[in-house]
């Protein structure tokens, strides 16, 4: 006789919440649009430190950021094996001698505070994906797009700040000192 633990449903639901929560760390945005899909990661290539330093620190890191399309997401990720979408900003910056911090919200609180008209490309752009905290970070690009890390199986991208999503969800923008 097969013998039902009282406890097998409760402890089933707790497993599956928490395997949510962890996928849900850079929370899904609705699909790309054609001008905004990723080229694969097989057509870039990693920029060398030294082809970077010409340029200011975020247009350099922007380049970084920018041969990282098609890298995937991985929680947890600040290598090109996988990032996730606050590994992205450090990984970049890293690579043009600027250190930035390791989380999300620690990257907005260090930032110089801009408004979202005066973002230049390299700078970064803040999100609120759930509640009232700041959660989700990307390097904008220029004519109102933004690359980011998005969320668990999709890649490095770029988006749009004119999509809806995005746009109602803007926390906030800056630059790293």
């Amino acid at each position: 006789m097969t013998r039902k633990s009282k406890f097998g449903r409760p402890l089933s639901a707790i497993a599956f919440m928490l395997v949510l929560t962890g996928l849900a760390a850079c929370t899904s945005a609705p699909p790309v649009k054609p001008h905004d899909k990723p080229h694969s990661h097989a057509e870039t290539k990693a920029v060398a430190p030294a082809s970077v330093k010409h340029r200011s620190p975020s247009r350099g890191a922007l380049a970084v950021a920018a041969n990282m399309i098609g890298t995937p997401y991985r929680y947890g990720g600040a290598s090109p094996r996988g990032f996730d979408c606050s590994g992205l900003v450090q990984y970049a910056y890293s690579q043009v001698g600027v250190q930035a911090p390791r989380s999300t919200k620690e990257q907005y609180r260090q930032i110089r505070r801009i408004r979202v008209s005066e973002l230049r490309p390299g700078d970064l752009v803040f999100f609120k994906l759930s509640g009232n905290r700041v959660s989700h970070v990307g390097i904008y690009a220029g004519d109102d797009r933004f690359i980011h890390s998005p969320s668990s199986g999709k890649s490095v991208s770029y988006a749009s700040l004119r999509n809806p999503y995005w746009k109602k969800r803007i926390a906030g923008a800056g630059r790293l000192p």
